[in-house]
């Protein structure tokens, strides 16, 4: 029995009293109530405050309801005991065959276990990373690369339709830096001062006069143009193969230059002026940001006729909202922790809901550090640690799991050491270590003819049954991840389950020994460890990391 079903009983249980009069809800029965794992040993299973909940809306007192729930939940097939303690909370038993079903739960739905439809009907256009193409996958942009494709998986999980979006700045005075550095390196000369440095300068420099030849020949503002054109290209071209191979694809690439070439922009001021949102003054347009929260009003047509940069921003969100996202949600670097009051002030302007149709995540810093010092800047970037670095130095899981493992409203410093190691110290390899173990287990028992069994109510060992209250938390694992936006709980839930895992292994043996016959207990025990991996190898699918077979 999981904490979804036993809520789902509960609430049967509320809704028979009162449909024979013996509670009175005005405002009804609710559709779910919490059920949680009790902190300490001794209080059951599971345990809910669903007493404390109603009983001033129910006109009673809460220990009187409590005993109410508690006579009708007891006599419920697979509830062993049900408890009352303190003021009115529930300690609830539940009986070991209604347990151990659990795993066979876990079974039947394979791959699906851990879904829900709690998003179901949205639709979601996730936009991450879009890092300027103006250089390599620095590692602030690899910390979303990783938290924003598990939360696009995690979403999916519960029933969302989910868009990955890469927005590409190819708009704007960025692009005119970057092509003056490539065209600088070509002719031999430093780059700008305001321009960009570091190999990957010189590299795509060179394979631009590889490709395009002629433009030795051009004028420096014909020749700025090309580099421009093929350089940005190539420099997105190794972005898109960089993500690739971290695991990170998107759906759409959207191109900041096609806001500006197709009118986008227009339309979205046109919009807010027939709103009454915009006014003109000193020359320029303003939006009325103020009014809705921001602490001034910004411009967005400056006084020479040009956009301001939260014109494209205007025409972005607006341009997403008409493709039918229901949720724009956009992941940003702590740098833009500024920028949150003018685009939710923007959201408003347009008439929709701040926190709703548009949400904005903050990412915080990554600092590498080896042998206890922070690590050297990228020989190949110049000024940055890349993607390349982090995975060349512990590899594509490790680097992954990592960056989704910790909150990304908090500052991160990775040990390379410690998370290149092959050993129980290093959180990656703890729990992959849990799938290759079971994944060992089930290939012997193949090896000897022996499959998953359904005697579960043979599983009333102490670690049994933590381990099957563990699988049984997935689910709500899942959906809280996606609900607070938070992909390290799936993190943190897999290294917590890996350890009673580990537990239950060193007191439950599984497989018979020497001669002994096989019985529906070491079958029943296998059908726990089989659904044990289900539960690995989902949650570490929902992270993008590997569930290896051996280690």
């Amino acid at each position: 029995m999981t904490p979804e079903q036993l809520s789902a009983t509960i609430v049967d249980v509320l809704s028979a009293l009162v449909d024979e009069g013996s509670l009175t809800l005005p405002e009804g029965v609710p559709a779910s109530v919490t059920v949680e794992r009790p902190r300490q040993k001794g209080h059951g299973d599971y345990a809910t405050n669903v007493a404390l909940q109603l009983a001033k809306r129910a006109g009673t007192h809460p220990r009187a309801l409590a005993e109410l729930v508690a006579a009708r939940l007891g006599a419920v097939d697979g509830v062993g005991e049900v408890e009352i303690a303190g003021p009115g909370f529930l300690n609830i038993t539940v009986e070991a065959g209604a347990q151990g079903r659990v795993a066979l739960d876990v079974l039947a739905a394979g791959d699906r276990y851990g879904a829900s439809q709690a998003f179901a009907g949205e639709r979601i256009n996730l936009e991450f990373v879009s890092a300027n193409p103006t250089g390599p996958i620095h590692i602030g942009g690899v910390r979303w690369a990783a938290v924003g494709d598990a939360l696009g998986r995690i979403f999916t999980m519960t029933g969302a339709e989910v868009t990955r979006e890469y927005y590409f700045n190819d708009h704007g005075a960025q692009i005119d830096r970057f092509s003056r550095s490539l065209l600088a390196s070509a002719q031999g000369r430093p780059a700008p001062e305001d321009g960009y440095g570091g190999q990957y300068i010189h590299d795509i420099a060179a394979a631009v006069v590889e490709q395009r030849p002629e433009v030795r020949d051009l004028d420096d503002e014909k020749a700025q143009e090309v580099f421009r054109a093929v350089g940005v290209d190539m420099m997105f071209a190794e972005i898109k193969a960089s993500l690739h191979d971290f695991g990170v694809d998107f759906d759409v690439y959207f191109h900041e230059d096609d806001l500006h070439r197709s009118g986008a922009v227009e339309r979205a001021i046109a919009r807010l002026t027939e709103m009454g949102n915009t006014y003109e003054a000193d020359g320029a347009v303003w939006l009325r940001t103020e009014q809705f929260g921001d602490d001034k009003d910004r411009v967005i047509i400056k006084s020479d006729g040009q956009g301001a940069y939260i014109s494209g921003d205007l025409a972005y969100y607006l341009d997403k909202r008409e493709r039918g996202f229901d949720r724009c949600l956009i992941m940003l670097g702590a740098d833009h922790h500024g920028y949150v009051g003018r685009m939710m002030a923007m959201c408003a302007a347009f008439g929709d809901r701040p926190g709703e149709n548009l949400e904005i995540l903050i990412g915080q810093m990554v600092n590498l550090l080896k042998e206890g010092e922070p690590v050297r800047m990228s020989k190949r970037a110049g000024t940055v640690i890349t993607l390349e670095d982090l995975v060349g130095a512990i590899g594509k899981d490790a680097a992954r799991y990592a960056l989704a493992r910790y909150s990304s409203d908090s500052n991160i410093d990775l040990d390379l050491d410690l998370w290149a190691k092959s050993g129980n110290d290093n959180p990656v390899y703890y729990v992959q270590y849990v799938h290759a173990r079971v994944s060992g287990i089930l290939r012997n028992a193949a090896a000897l003819g022996l499959e998953p069994g359904d005697a579960m109510h043979l599983l009333t060992h102490e670690r049994e049954g933590e381990l099957l209250r563990a699988l049984a938390e997935l689910p709500r694992v899942v959906a809280s991840a996606a609900e607070l936006r938070e992909p390290h709980r799936v993190a943190r839930y897999l290294e917590d389950t890996a350890g009673v895992y580990h537990r239950f292994y060193d007191s439950c043996r599984v497989l018979p020994l020497g001669d002994e016959e096989p019985n529906d207990l070491h079958r029943a025990r296998l059908a726990l460890v089989a659904a044990t991996r289900v539960v690995f190898a989902n949650g570490l699918g929902l992270l993008g990391v590997s569930a290896p077979e051996r280690m």
